[in-house]
């Protein structure tokens, strides 16, 4: 089967770089993302490609290289839908907040909502492709929505979980360690994996391809997130006993990292692990586990979010305890709210937690990220805490210059590992703040003699992996 039109119904942070890098590598395929967020589809339209609402590094340039000529955003769904072979499903899956497995569950209401307008739009036979995370037999559940409300059209359901870390996207997504394709072994399901293999092949080596059935490609993804998380707690751990013993961990981490059956990445101490997918896919493979009555498995992944939620907790009151125990009335600046460098996603980002502990101490928080503005700051203590946002405005504000976000702030906590902080004229910064001024990162992005030098006090905890 060849395939000369897409629809991905989703204009996210997966949704939006995926699409685009097809369009690209496969200018004979119309590629059409809709969503009903009609802010969002309008940002991905802006004729200034550096507004669209997604920032990665490249990203603007893949959109202003492909859009209108094979890649195209809209609100009409039902219409994509329709003029589609293959439809991507790439919609938010978060973690339940209400019912049965909540707190843990993945809230698939989206999903279904997706499945059943496809079903009621299809006048022919269509591929439907998961690319959202999520938890395993999805795909039979999707099945059944599409076979028993449709217009009596054939469905084959394909899974192709992303494996792209945010800040990367575009170099992940042009050159994948491997490429999953889950479907039914059936003749119909093979040549449905076959065509999405094909497009993929554009510009995948194909024995980085690889094809496994459905349920082994739903569960490799909230594995391979886990493993990931796994090891950032790990190291977090590691951490805290360094400190308590006088080890360094950033040497620590050094030396098992050069062991070739563990290796270095993600083994930087930090603040924790941060957005859209970790936690909530660990909490997900938890709640599978519970379900089958796996307890022990479940405790041992459910530890990994409590090492994380510890290590948040332990940086903010690292920060009370070296400022005398109080924060009250003291302006603490942020520097990055992201919860990585190179991205805009703030979802689950250390600083927000962070931030409402400083906060209910009654501290002052300013915050700079070169790509997070007041609005979303709010937005996301709010959802954080569902509450008023008047009730901890006066205290939260968002500068646009680094340097007077620093300005008399008797701490300085960077939250995000932004590359451009290294650049920064510190001893300027420094001679800004309140004395005794302090400084709080663990991920070397400073000299660290040069700081001891001006008088700053280093602590072993910093940005989000």
């Amino acid at each position: 089967m060849k395939i000369t039109s897409i629809c991905c119904i989703g204009a996210g942070y997966v949704g939006g770089p995926t699409m685009a890098i097809i369009a690209q590598k496969c200018p004979d395929i119309k590629v059409t993302v809709v969503d009903l967020n009609i802010e969002r589809i309008a940002a991905w339209n802006d004729p200034d490609v550096n507004n669209i609402p997604i920032y990665e590094p490249g990203l603007s340039d893949l959109v202003a290289e492909a859009r209108g000529r094979n890649l195209f955003f809209s609100t009409e769904v039902d219409k994509a839908i329709d003029e589609s072979q293959m439809i991507f499903i790439s919609v938010n899956t978060p973690t339940k907040t209400y019912g049965l497995g909540k707190g843990m569950a993945a809230d698939l209401k989206y999903i279904e909502l997706c499945a059943r307008q496809i079903a009621s739009v299809a006048k022919d036979n269509k591929i439907v492709v998961e690319k959202s995370t999520l938890p395993v037999r999805t795909a039979e559940a999707i099945k059944n929505i599409l076979d028993n409300t449709g217009n009596g059209v054939q469905f084959q359901i394909l899974s192709n979980p992303e494996f792209l870390a945010e800040g990367t996207a575009v170099q992940d997504l042009q050159n994948p360690d491997r490429v999953l394709i889950g479907g039914n072994n059936s003749p119909e399901g093979m040549e449905a994996i076959n065509a999405l293999v094909e497009i993929y092949a554009n510009w995948v080596a194909k024995e980085n391809i690889l094809t496994t059935n459905l349920w082994s490609s739903e569960l490799s993804k909230l594995t391979a997130n886990a493993f990931l998380a796994q090891r950032v707690s790990s190291i977090n751990a590691m951490s805290e006993l360094c400190e308590k013993t006088g080890a360094d961990v950033n040497e620590v981490a050094k030396a098992i990292g050069m062991d070739s059956r563990i290796g270095s990445k993600f083994l930087k101490a930090s603040v924790g692990f941060g957005g859209s997918c970790f936690q909530k896919d660990i909490l997900n493979l938890v709640y599978i586990a519970k379900s089958y009555g796996l307890n022990e498995v479940a405790d041992y992944w459910e530890q990994v979010v409590i090492m994380n939620d510890h290590q948040k907790r332990r940086f903010a009151n690292n920060i009370v305890q070296t400022l005398y125990n109080t924060v009250a009335d003291k302006k603490i600046t942020f520097l990055g709210w992201a919860f990585k460098k190179d991205t805009n996603d703030t979802r689950e980002s250390a600083a927000i937690n962070v931030a409402d502990y400083l906060l209910f101490e009654q501290a002052n928080i300013a915050v700079f990220d070169p790509k997070v503005r007041k609005k979303q700051i709010i937005a996301d203590l709010s959802y954080l805490n569902e509450i008023d946002v008047n009730d901890f405005k006066k205290n939260i504000d968002a500068f646009e210059d680094p340097y007077e976000a620093c300005k008399n702030a008797h701490a300085i906590a960077i939250m995000t590992e932004w590359d451009e902080f290294k650049s920064y004229d510190w001893k300027r910064i420094y001679d800004a703040m309140q004395k005794p001024a302090f400084i709080f990162d663990g991920r070397n992005i400073l000299d660290a003699e040069k700081i001891k030098a001006i008088g700053f006090i280093f602590s072993a905890v910093g940005s989000s992996n």
